[in-house]
């Protein structure tokens, strides 16, 4: 009361104006105060409540067997793990992916079965192709089984689901087999495609982890290929699904091959390029030095005489001839050094007396892989090509294999 009679006598007569002001700033302040607290208090109710849910998450990843609560401490601790530590962590988790996907993987045996079979006889009775679809993760696992069928021996190709939606339909005909991949088995992309699928009569088979999914159902065929638990401590991205489903893309790809008879020589038409091409395509005809180049002698001749064959043809050897041209042996740089250890008198020595009589040949339309293989196992370093009446019509070495491409 004192202070507002002082108040009173220094505002004179509008006294009660200002002390109504003051009450009112007053009240104002009060209210902003107690706003302020109500914002800290739910500021703090909020951290808590977070806190909370990331200590039960906590547990509840350790309850599951997974030890991912070092992501937990790392964020309440702020300070990175020692190095040994985290080597270990990386070390560990690494061992548990692989496990994991061992265990998929094995499990797929127990769905080898009538399902399986029935697959394979399809497509192998089918007079189209197989076009296989797949969205996402699955996606990419089928376009690599796609070109792996289509480089053994089945025809085949990738088709994305959306784009299928949108046009790419029209690349698919009834005699068409159509592999489609999902999971869960309820991929929309896939499941919109259904209806026509039915209604152009094409065949479906479903490589799916649900086989009671609307996908595996509109099958005629569903590959289970369910796994347990993903590798992903999450348990949410596609890892070991995707694995088992790759190894099943794989055993249908391998069982259609071997169904076929597809051999080494039908697999190079599908790899011209590169070094497995030229391995199994390449001919030892496509190597060969024949005509003038290829180095001769008859029996009898001197050794002087041969050396100065081999020199002019640059092989390293020289072939000996019948006087009806049949081979009769081979003299190599190696037999030289032979000579040479046993003392001979190369200027009036025969050639008869120091090559290798006959010695290991190649037919010209034989692989120049398999001319290869036959260099290694008896540790020479050239061939005589002969025909069928073992007349030579030609010879490699080693280093024209090595600049062909072959080894």
């Amino acid at each position: 009361m004192l202070l507002i009679k002082k108040l009173a006598l220094l505002s004179g007569p509008n006294w009660r104006r200002t002390i109504a002001l003051l009450i009112q700033t007053a009240q104002d302040r009060r209210s902003a105060l107690t706003g302020s607290r109500q914002l800290i208090n739910a500021k703090l109710a909020a951290v808590l409540t977070l806190t909370c849910n990331l200590v039960q998450q906590s547990i509840t990843i350790k309850r599951e067997g997974i030890a991912h609560n070092r992501y937990n401490r790392r964020l309440f601790s702020g300070y990175p793990t020692s190095n040994m530590s985290q080597s270990s962590d990386l070390i560990q988790s690494a061992h548990r992916t692989i496990r994991l996907e061992l265990e998929a993987v094995e499990g797929l045996l127990a769905h080898i079965d009538a399902d399986f079979v029935r697959a394979c006889e399809m497509i192998l009775a089918s007079k189209g192709r197989v076009v296989v679809v797949g969205m996402g993760k699955s996606g990419h696992v089928g376009n690599k089984i796609a070109a792996t069928l289509a480089s053994t021996g089945t025809t085949a190709f990738f088709v994305h689901p959306a784009e299928a939606s949108h046009g790419d339909m029209g690349m698919i005909t009834s005699d068409d087999i159509i592999l489609a991949l999902s999971n869960s088995g309820t991929t929309a992309e896939i499941v919109t495609l259904l209806p026509l699928i039915k209604r152009l009569g094409i065949k479906l088979i479903s490589v799916t982890g649900n086989p009671n999914s609307t996908l595996a159902k509109a099958a005629e065929v569903n590959l289970n290929v369910h796994v347990a638990h993903e590798a992903c401590p999450l348990n949410l991205a596609p890892t070991s699904s995707t694995t088992a489903a790759l190894v099943m893309g794989d055993a249908l790809a391998v069982a259609l091959l071997e169904a076929r008879g597809f051999t080494a020589e039908d697999f190079a038409f599908s790899h011209p390029g590169g070094a497995l091409g030229r391995r199994l395509l390449l001919k030892v005809d496509n190597v060969m030095h024949s005509g003038d180049e290829l180095p001769n002698v008859v029996r009898g001749t001197l050794l002087k005489d041969a050396l100065m064959e081999m020199t002019r043809k640059g092989l390293g050897m020289t072939v000996i001839v019948e006087e009806d041209g049949r081979l009769a042996g081979i003299f190599t740089d190696g037999d030289l050094r032979r000579t040479l250890d046993r003392e001979i008198d190369i200027r009036n020595a025969t050639i008869d007396s120091v090559m290798t009589p006959h010695g290991k040949t190649a037919k010209a339309d034989m692989l120049a892989a398999e001319a290869l293989k036959i260099m290694e196992d008896h540790k020479i370093s050239a061939l005589v090509v002969v025909d069928k009446d073992d007349r030579p019509v030609g010879a490699l070495n080693m280093h024209d294999l090595l600049r062909a491409g072959v080894m």
